[in-house]
């Protein structure tokens, strides 16, 4: 039985690592000044990223990262983004899943939040 999937958080505009495995932005808009092939990316889960109404309202005030939190869970029940997260489920089964944001903080982003679904034991999400 595989163990636990691996699931890393990151800026995009970091350079990849030899621990990185497979690096997916889960953004929803392509960041600022970043060339494709500086990216060096694997897949853009582009459907998995917030609505643009909840990617305004939280506006990366870290106050609202709780209930940014809340409500962008309750969207990933959408059926485009459940497919994506089973997507992304299988990805971390496979090898070491990194999920990259523009975002300054990463650990308070939508990458954040999907990388405690993604790890999170059975029936605890």
């Amino acid at each position: 039985m595989p163990g636990p999937p691996r699931v890393r958080v990151g800026r995009v505009y970091d350079a990849r690592t030899a621990e990185d495995g497979t690096r997916v932005l889960v953004d929803r808009l392509w960041p600022r000044g970043l060339t494709k092939s500086r990216a060096d990316l694997d897949e853009w889960c582009k459907q998995i990223a917030p609505s643009a109404a909840l990617r305004t309202w939280y506006g990366h005030d870290p106050d609202r990262f709780a209930e940014f939190r809340r409500r962008y869970r309750a969207e990933l029940d959408d059926p485009g983004r459940a497919e994506a997260l089973q997507h992304l489920r299988e990805l971390a089964q496979q090898r070491t899943l990194t999920l990259l944001t523009a975002a300054r903080n990463p650990e308070a982003s939508e990458a954040a939040v999907l990388a405690d679904l993604l790890t999170a034991e059975p029936g605890t999400d």
